[in-house]
């Protein structure tokens, strides 16, 4: 017994004595700590400092009594470092970079120390990189007579953005009358071809040389990229495909797809298909006997870029006149321009048919109108064999279809299988098939599609343009692309894992309703990320979803147990709604990895689009990835309120005018008011890490704000160079007075 409470009494001892060491609260009060952080400029990264930059660094003390610092930079002669005197609370002190490079394990190391406890640091390293340059478009051709804007930008962003242009034709200087840079926009400099620069391809170099960049642009430049154009008589030549989908001038649903030929500046020949409201023409197929590709050249935000395509049709048949914007590569964005209807489209470059042929598996999306002219989509899946031209659909090629809510109604419940299915090649018309295909015990359905671009590859996948040849009191008439399966990829939830963005346009009614979305897939069936969304003018900005309160998350996607690429996700609804709004369901048939035809699958609003793939870097979506010249137009609308518009756009990074940092300059030409002059705009941009950001108008005030959100992006290795380089984003309006909002694709 007494052992006992001896035992009791030292435990209780050993206790207190705990109790003693730890403080009156019995817990261990954590050490002093130095946090140093870069504070001025704002949002500088400490691994990309460029020579010469001066910053001002804060050590904030935690944990003390005491905030006293000594400041140490190691090794010397990398940069100067001045403590700011008399100290400040917290202690601050200015750091300059050296003019130059540190030679390798000889970067900078500020050490900010307790003057009270020698003990207790706080280190920063920094890297100090080259000043880098990049000039876009790095590569395009240049028309006869036309003037080409190019665009630079010097990285790390915080770096001085002030340039000395070049230019060679061939190696030698270009005719001084050809190019200049810009005298207000230092990132910002015009090209004009004319005979004095006469060379064959790839013979035009620009460059832009960073004025703190002490080596510049040399024939191997390190730290400066170079851009390549090539000049041609006419931008515009060769054998297209195309199609356009609008609404004619009394707003019913009209589609067009077709194929032309351009030699030397003029349509030389064409045929075309037209689809209304009322079914096929009776017309088709349409001969295009003659026209025309025209440059804008009064357009003063890159004549090389902005066009008329005028086609020689049938009296009355519309459209026959498009306002066109031209990517870097050539492709052909296009809306009516002729005053008889509103609506866009696209024209592409033909691939040779020989690229269709063997087993070939092809993904589809298709919109348009039923009987009773109610909103009508189409996705699915063609396992297709061609032999001499000809082939078959496997049967187990399939279809699902939202007609005005209604899943229901062409072949049953979908998915729907097809019993058959056969195409053939035109005998006349080079690039059209026919092809029939029965959804079950349903009544055939009848397309035909054009041979548009890419080849037989994953990174580029053919595409095709297809429109249906019934009439429409049997199926509903609907148009949209097919593009080949990427037969590498095992179709499972596993596999479809990374970010994309989903671009989705349906109807409100009379209005439309749109939405963009970035979205994350995990590999195990989850679905994460954020949404932007303009229902008829209602708009929800940056929704983050899953939401908190909703647990298990209802945003996922499974893929179907035949992992042929059919997958349902879910999409949209609002989780920070009270009560909260559930996700619709999707489906999405799968063309590649994150990447598809997606289609709601219960709501009138029959939302249809599509999902592409985002690329990802690890240093995140700069601002200074975005300075270049694009060409943007609307993509397909949703009902007949919309005013489709082609853009031509020229993004500059650093102070223009009325921008103080991120801005937009360039001309809008619309549907409803067409002008063959167009709008001049003024616009400043924001871009956040995850690729997403906005578009605020200057002038006119009247323009919509629009959220962007990037797909493409190339380089972003920063250190090394090439720097980031944007490819391609989307926008969308996002103003409540905007009732008939809608997407547009933007592309370099």
């Amino acid at each position: 017994m007494i052992k006992n409470c001896l035992f009791a009494v030292a435990l209780a001892s050993l206790a207190l004595a705990g109790g003693c060491a730890k403080g009156g609260n019995g817990t261990v009060p954590p050490p002093p700590t130095i946090d140093v952080t870069i504070t001025s400029p704002a949002d500088v990264i400490a691994s990309e400092i460029y020579p010469g930059q001066t910053l001002t660094l804060t050590a904030t003390v935690s944990n003390s009594t005491t905030t006293a610092v000594t400041w140490s930079l190691s090794p010397s002669g990398a940069g100067t470092l001045t403590p700011v005197t008399p100290p400040t609370t917290p202690a601050t002190a200015t750091y300059q970079a050296p003019t130059t490079v540190p030679a390798a394990g000889s970067q900078p190391t500020i050490t900010a120390t307790l003057v009270s406890d020698t003990s207790i640091a706080g280190p920063l390293a920094l890297t100090v990189v080259d000043v880098t340059t990049e000039v876009t478009p790095a590569t395009l051709s240049v028309g006869n007579g036309l003037t080409q804007q190019f665009t630079a930008v010097a990285v790390p962003d915080d770096a001085p953005q002030t340039f000395t242009w070049s230019c060679t034709a061939n190696g030698v200087t270009c005719a001084s009358t050809n190019f200049h840079p810009d005298p207000n926009v230092s990132g910002l400099a015009y090209y004009t071809y004319t005979p004095a620069d006469s060379c064959s391809g790839s013979c035009i170099h620009i460059s832009a040389a960073a004025n703190d960049d002490p080596t510049g642009c040399s024939a191997n430049p390190n730290n400066c990229t170079i851009a390549k154009a090539s000049l041609v008589k006419y931008r515009v030549n060769g054998t297209y495909a195309f199609q356009f989908s609008g609404y004619d001038s009394s707003n019913n649903f009209i589609a067009v797809v077709g194929t032309f030929t351009v030699v030397n500046g003029a349509i030389a020949s064409g045929v075309e298909e037209v689809l209304t409201a009322s079914g096929p023409s009776a017309q088709n197929p349409i001969s295009i006997t003659g026209g025309s590709y025209t440059p804008t050249s009064s357009d003063t935000n890159n004549s090389n870029n902005a066009g008329t395509l005028k086609m020689t049709l049938p009296a009355g048949v519309y459209p026959n006149q498009y306002q066109v914007v031209l990517d870097g590569g050539g492709d052909i964005a296009m809306i009516e321009s002729d005053g008889q209807g509103t609506g866009s489209g696209i024209a592409q470059k033909s691939s040779s048919p020989n690229l269709f042929t063997g087993d070939q598996t092809y993904a589809f999306g298709f919109t348009g109108v039923d009987f009773g002219g109610n909103r009508v989509g189409y996705v699915g899946l063609l396992p297709m064999n061609t032999v001499n031209g000809s082939g078959t659909v496997a049967n187990n090629g399939q279809i699902d279809v939202n007609d005005n809510g209604n899943a229901t109604n062409i072949c049953g419940t979908g998915p729907c299988s097809f019993s058959s299915g056969s195409y053939t090649a035109d005998l006349n018309i080079s690039g059209l098939y026919h092809m029939t295909l029965t959804p079950g015990a349903a009544a055939p359905m009848n397309f035909d599609f054009f041979i548009s671009s890419g080849a037989a590859s994953k990174t580029n996948p053919l595409t095709f343009y297809a429109i249906s040849t019934d009439p429409v009191v049997t199926h509903p008439a609907v148009s949209g692309t097919m593009v080949l399966q990427d037969s590498t990829l095992t179709y499972d939830k596993t596999h479809f894992k990374g970010t994309s963005i989903s671009a989705l346009t349906g109807a409100n009614g009379p209005n439309t309703n749109v939405s963009l979305t970035l979205g994350t897939t995990d590999g195990n069936g989850n679905f994460s990320g954020q949404f932007d969304q303009n229902n008829a003018g209602t708009i929800l900005s940056s929704v983050k979803f899953p939401g908190a309160s909703q647990s298990p998350s209802p945003y996922t996607y499974a893929a179907s147990s035949a992992t042929n690429g059919r997958y349902t996700f879910n999409l949209l609804g609002n989780p920070t709604a009270n009560p909260v709004v559930a996700p619709l369901p999707f489906v999405l048939y799968a063309t590649g990895a994150n990447r598809g035809f997606l289609l709601d699958q219960s709501s009138s609003s029959v939302m249809t689009g599509t999902m592409n793939p985002q690329g990802q870097v690890a240093v995140g979506f700069p601002g200074s990835a975005l300075p270049g010249t694009y060409a943007a137009a609307t993509t397909s609308s949703g009902s007949s309120g919309v005013d489709p518009v082609a853009d031509n756009l020229v993004f500059t990074w650093g102070t223009t005018g009325t921008c103080t940092a991120e801005c937009v300059n360039g001309t809008e030409y619309d549907s409803l008011n067409y002008s063959s002059t167009g709008t001049p705009l003024a616009l400043a941009y924001t871009l956040q890490d995850t690729g997403n950001g906005t578009i605020v108008p200057i002038s006119p005030a009247t323009t919509p704000n629009y959220v962007i959100y990037v797909l493409d992006i190339s380089g972003c290795t920063k250190t090394s160079g090439p720097v980031c380089a944007i490819q391609d984003f989307l926008m969308m309006d996002v103003d409540k007075t905007v009732t008939n909002p809608s997407i547009i694709f933007a592309q370099q």
